[in-house]
């Protein structure tokens, strides 16, 4: 069998003979509207026309019926397995009836060249002639590499003809049949739904026994380019027709096939439960082929989450805090159980990135700490935890987001560092991850001048701008792989962030992310556009058939390791455990211990504890956000049913300060609740924090300025004399710290960042 090295999505058909096939590339494959009395041949005629094998005569008309020719069915084969050969000067036999004008000339040459069809001793090859079912038997077992089959196929008028052995070797295959009254009738003509049929059957047949064997250099090679580079494209699917996609719809099952995708990100938007998650996942599987689709989510717990229902652990800073990583290594657990059971292989988590940069505007909280080897010991054993519930790590973003103070969802970052630095701090967790043979790693659209200085001119503006690590070849080829020794999977950062989108422009920036080394591509922008990108660049030899083939057996045998390939459970199965699985009790507990184990003293009076509540305090609740002040009252009324509390709410922000001032001045206990994240932290409104902290300081007011983000606040904000920080505003964290003011547990968690 040949490495098919190119294919068309369809072909432009010009009528040739008895019978049109194209010459030529088209934007999608024919519809025959002439198939309503071949119902039975529809499947195998579209499946060929899709591959760019056969071709109609035009006008949707594909004349099922019509006798297929030996020219024509060598041609079929020749489109099939020698495609790039045609682009070529032939060589080779020739024969008296095939004159150098004859329109099929060049595709008899090639399939006398290469052993598929042979003519007759006369000197002929009888191009016209009809092809019998014995010559089809013969055609394809010499085309494709069969050996006889464990099926019974006897027939009482094969055994002396001079194709019994290939037909032998198709029956026995189930790829052929005979009649009722155990005739095969291997001189009767084909016609050219039955050709289009058999062929069908025998790709179908040897990517099946491909990947039972896991042979995936042959399956590669029954793959079209269109298939193998929907392998490397990982889109969204948020929206269809103005509506969430939480179903497979006619919009997905058509961007599926049209792209033949390799695999999807799935957001909230897609969540409704998770009953209805499961289904999709299952049902998505079910649209995919002989191939199954990577399903892959970002759960990284804390402020990214997207299960509802699921168990909501605490975040990376709050297991940073604990410093512990059993804990760790059972929060990557739990979560990959979880992720398994609802159909999804891939988790984007955890973030390796050191957030050394308090102005860090998304990285933060996400974000183990400040410290390599603290980020690198959690994370490792994260991505432990992961791994042993059969779900993939994806460990984010190399080579390190963490000390930046730009988002490059907005725009692209540039971390000026020179090398030895990025060794000893943003590489440090990603070498130790690739050591322990982390399967899938994410790029950063950040610009990494000590490792490629190369500028190209921006679409944006015409400035000159950095290559940022996502396209450079030298990150991800040459340090990555190369230096760095990865023999993983490398998926970039999203396509639609402005770093990328902006600059680059997408068909341009899709193709320079592969040839620099990417593996799938990460949420497209048009995903059409970027799937036709790739073809028409493997095509022209611009990006190399080998560049593609590696990419897309690493994602082959990342599937058949984590079990994609085996389809057993059935949906009903699926969904009678998820209860067992989905915030179940011994998740939950692991997510309580995390987050009480998580709890920081920030500052006090005394150095030890914050500020104590005692019975009948009049509290007031102060925070940016009504619904996170409802939050903190329901936790601390439920928490604290004994002390007959008085609570109240007021709203920091513009325009609210005396009304705030006046509401905490009644009050004996103020929880000041403070979330800086997705923002500056330089740049984040102090003043009016630092005005009510002195307000209370000076009538010497009970409090705790509670942390809810990213726990900066000590670097801007002066004479805290009571604060905690809980690393997320979730109802796990705050839950916690809440319990630590009604000295109902000990803050025993460190600060994971450096505040000095």
């Amino acid at each position: 069998m040949k490495q098919i090295h190119v294919k068309w999505m369809t072909i432009i058909g010009a009528v040739v003979g008895s019978m049109l096939i194209g010459v030529g590339t088209a934007a999608a494959e024919e519809t025959f509207v002439d198939l309503k009395y071949s119902k039975w041949a529809e499947d195998g005629i579209t499946y060929m026309a899709k591959r760019g094998t056969v071709a109609g005569y035009g006008n949707g008309i594909f004349k099922p019926e019509a006798l297929v020719t030996r020219a024509q069915a060598v041609t079929f084969m020749v489109r099939e397995l020698y495609s790039d050969q045609l682009q070529r000067a032939v060589e080779g036999t020739t024969y008296s009836d095939v004159p150098t004008t004859h329109p099929f000339h060049r595709e008899i040459m090639i399939a006398a060249k290469n052993g598929l069809a042979s003519g007759f001793p006369n000197g002929t090859f009888r191009p016209d002639a009809p092809l019998s079912r014995a010559e089809t038997a013969a055609f394809l077992t010499r085309a494709y590499a069969l050996v006889e089959g464990k099926n019974a196929a006897k027939w009482t008028d094969t055994d002396r003809h001079w194709a019994a052995a290939p037909i032998l070797i198709m029956s026995s295959n189930g790829l052929v049949g005979g009649y009722s009254d155990a005739t095969f009738r291997p001189n009767q003509a084909v016609t050219r739904a039955e050709y289009a049929v058999f062929m069908a059957r025998v790709i179908r047949f040897e990517r099946e026994e491909a990947i039972r064997t896991q042979d995936w250099d042959k399956l590669i090679s029954y793959m079209t380019v269109s298939e193998q580079v929907g392998q490397m494209l990982m889109p969204d699917i948020r929206q269809w027709n103005g509506k969430a996609t939480t179903t497979v719809n006619e919009g997905l099952k058509r961007t599926i096939h049209d792209q033949d995708l390799g695999g999807l990100i799935l957001f909230d938007k897609n969540i409704v439960d998770v009953t209805q998650l499961t289904t999709f996942t299952h049902d998505i599987q079910r649209e995919a082929g002989d191939i199954p689709l990577f399903l892959s989510i970002d759960q990284e717990g804390g402020v990214i989450k997207r299960i509802p229902g699921g168990t909501n652990l605490p975040g990376q800073m709050a297991l940073g805090a604990t410093g512990d990583a059993t804990l760790a290594e059972a929060a990557g657990q739990l979560t990959g159980e979880e992720l398994k059971a609802l159909g999804l292989q891939i988790n984007f988590a955890p973030v390796l990135d050191i957030n050394s940069n308090p102005d860090n505007p998304i990285i933060g909280i996400r974000s183990f700490g400040s410290d390599a080897d603290l980020v690198t010991r959690l994370g490792l054993a994260t991505i432990k935890g992961l791994e042993q519930s059969g779900v993939m790590a994806a460990v984010k973003h190399f080579p390190g987001h963490g000390d930046t103070t730009v988002d490059s969802h907005l725009s692209m970052p540039v971390l000026a560092h020179n090398r030895e630095r990025l060794d000893a701090v943003e590489l440090k967790p990603f070498r130790a991850a690739i050591k322990n043979d982390v399967e899938m790693i994410m790029t950063a659209h950040i610009a990494f001048p000590a490792i490629d200085n190369e500028h190209v001119t921006s679409l944006k503006d015409g400035e000159r701008v950095p290559i940022p690590a996502t396209l450079s070849k030298k990150v991800l080829t040459g340090l990555l792989r190369g230096e760095l020794g990865y023999k993983g999977l490398i998926v970039s950062d999203a396509f639609t962030m402005n770093a990328i989108a902006e600059h680059f422009g997408e068909n341009q920036s899709v193709e320079r992310a592969v040839s620099a080394g990417v593996d799938i591509i990460l949420m497209p922008k048009n995903s059409v556009a970027a799937h036709q990108t790739l073809v028409n660049a493997v095509n022209n030899g611009t990006i190399k058939d080998e560049t593609i083939h590696a990419s897309v057996k690493r994602i082959l045998e990342m599937k058949a390791k984590y079990g994609l390939f085996e389809r057993s459970q059935t949906l009903a199965q699926k969904l009678t455990q998820l209860n067992g699985i989905i915030g179940s009790k011994a998740h939950r507990a692991v997510e309580q211990t995390i987050a009480e184990r998580a709890v920081t003293v920030i500052s006090s009076r005394e150095g030890v504890l914050p500020d104590p509540m005692k019975q009948g305090d009049r509290v007031v609740i102060v925070a940016a956000e009504q619904e996170q002040a409802k939050q903190l009252e329901k936790q601390l009324l439920q928490a604290a049913n004994n002390l007959s509390l008085k609570t109240e709410i007021s709203l920091v922000g513009q325009g609210k300060m005396n009304e705030t001032l006046q509401a905490i001045g009644k009050a004996n206990y103020v929880i000041l609740a403070s979330y800086q994240f997705r923002n500056v932290a330089s740049q984040f409104g102090w003043s009016e924090y630092q005005t009510l902290i002195n307000a209370m300081n000076k009538s010497n007011q009970r409090y705790t300025l509670f942390s809810l983000g990213n726990p900066y606040e000590m670097i801007y904000l002066q004479n805290v004399r009571s604060g905690l920080a809980v690393y997320g505003k979730q109802e796990p964290n705050t839950s916690a710290g809440i319990k630590e003011l009604l000295g109902q547990l000990k803050a025993g968690g460190k600060l994971p960042v450096l505040t000095d």
